[in-house]
């Protein structure tokens, strides 16, 4: 055996000996009074807060090769302040960018965190607390991550994929008229079908104790939006209450962390049956059903042998469209209805802030990261930076060489929705919004493929 060869040989097992450590944290990023709440095209100041807002955060360590997740409860999360908080990562304890997947779980009673331009026409002592709370957020992601790092301990990882159908639901729908509805709304006549899927799989990842088989904590996925609770009370929706029904069954100090899954298009709304489905109640009724379902998964899901993790990461420069004097003028007219009695029809309003967020680029063409972590040959978590389709999340999974693998979107960077081509043509809302241009779905889908295959055929070698 040649010495290069052997020496490889001789980490793979080494790396494979060591075993795996694990770190959790939360770290408190609930608002001052009188934040702006974020996730609709109208204003709302929070009133209060239902739950408490958590940045979580779980380091992974094998071998010497560490990977960090983070989970911000926030609509959305701008690539800028991700980038900020893993510099301050690499900073503080040397790991690097690629190793940090920092994401969103898209909670729609969270704050508005202040871009440049905004949508949101902030002013006054609102815009000075939003402004506060957006510059405070890198340093907490980050001290997340470090407090994470610094209470490692060995675990085992079991992982397995369950499967809820009664909670998600794809919103949009083929409609008499040919046309394709967004939310057309309870018991509507005109509905025809679903224009699309929705991803019934929960994928989920379980830590105990080497010692006495402790349970520690579980990472959870799930595709569907968290825009359940609505009013103007701060809250983590549906997954604040995942957490809590899964500390009850497995202990005070077990630990939760969601990301969300390809829920681009889906939600909870059931448009065959006239019941409301708003509110804490409901947003609790679905924390408990799903955590039911990650408890089944726990029960059955096999240990993960030799978990040896890898990275793999690559940005896709996505151009970006060029606007006239004349549309740019438009769209800033448009935007500056917004939260008035005369606002813009919804759909212009939607385009404006689409058009003015592009156009201050200057022709910059927009990073879309697709951030890949495998741990041994069982398990893959896939970060793709906006809100995919459920086409996406269904192909990955049935594509990937890795059994249980995990498409999490809103990870290091929030450009907005990501719709399947067929989308673009069918219109509506969600291809309205897209910053990504038509094909961007199916290139960062492919881009995750080539990866996971590159990992695979690295980790069969290792071994």
């Amino acid at each position: 055996m040649r010495l290069g060869a052997f020496l490889f040989f001789f980490l793979a097992v080494s790396a494979c000996a060591q075993g795996l450590r694990m770190g959790v944290a939360e770290v408190d990023i609930t608002p001052p009074p009188g934040a702006p709440m974020a996730g609709y095209y109208t204003p709302r100041i929070a009133t209060g807060t239902h739950d408490p807002l958590w940045v979580k955060a779980i380091v992974l360590d094998s071998g010497g090769t560490k990977i960090a997740i983070a989970a911000c409860d926030l609509v959305s999360l701008p690539r800028e302040l991700s980038e900020q908080a893993r510099a301050i990562v690499g900073k503080k304890i040397g790991l690097a960018s690629d190793h940090v997947m920092i994401t969103a779980t898209h909670d729609h009673t969270t704050p508005v965190i202040v871009t440049n331009p905004s949508r949101y026409n902030l002013q006054g002592e609102t815009k000075r607390i939003a402004e506060e709370y957006t510059a405070s957020l890198p340093e907490k992601i980050a001290n997340a991550i470090l407090l994470a790092n610094a209470s490692l301990i060995p675990v085992e990882m079991r992982a397995g994929v369950g499967e809820e159908t009664t909670l998600g639901f794809n919103r949009r729908y083929f409609m008499k008229d040919g046309s394709v509805g967004w939310n057309p709304g309870k018991l509507n006549p005109n509905i025809v079908r679903p224009a699309g899927p929705v991803d019934t799989g929960i994928p989920v990842l379980y830590f105990e104790t080497l010692d006495h088989h402790k349970p520690v904590a579980a990472y959870v996925n799930f595709g569907v939006h968290q825009d359940t609770t609505g009013g103007l009370q701060f809250s983590g929706d549906y997954s604040y209450t995942l957490g809590r029904v899964l500390k009850l069954a497995k202990g005070d100090d077990f630990f939760t962390l969601f990301t969300i899954g390809a829920a681009g298009n889906v939600n909870h709304l059931d448009f065959s049956r006239k019941d409301p489905q708003s509110g804490f109640e409901e947003a609790a009724r679905i924390g408990a059903v799903l955590a039911g379902d990650v408890l089944k998964v726990i029960q059955a899901a096999p240990v993960v042998p030799d978990p040896v993790i890898q990275v793999s990461d690559k940005i896709l420069p996505i151009p970006v469209p060029t606007y006239t004097a004349a549309e740019v003028a438009d769209a800033e007219r448009v935007q500056a209805t917004f939260g008035k009695p005369n606002a813009a029809p919804f759909l212009d309003l939607v385009k404006a802030a689409r058009v003015l967020e592009l156009n201050a680029r200057h022709g910059k063409p927009l990073d879309a990261e697709v951030q890949v972590f495998t741990i041994g040959d069982k398990v893959a978590i896939v970060g793709f930076p906006g809100e995919m389709f459920a086409e996406f999340g269904l192909q990955l999974k049935e594509d990937s060489p890795f059994p249980v693998t995990i498409l999490a979107e809103l990870a290091n960077g929030a450009y907005v929705y990501i719709p399947n081509r067929v989308a673009y043509k069918e219109g509506n809302y969600e291809p309205t919004a897209a910053r990504l241009p038509e094909g961007s779905g199916e290139a960062l889908v492919d881009s995750a493929f080539d990866q996971l295959l590159a990992l695979a055929h690295r980790s069969s070698n290792a071994h």
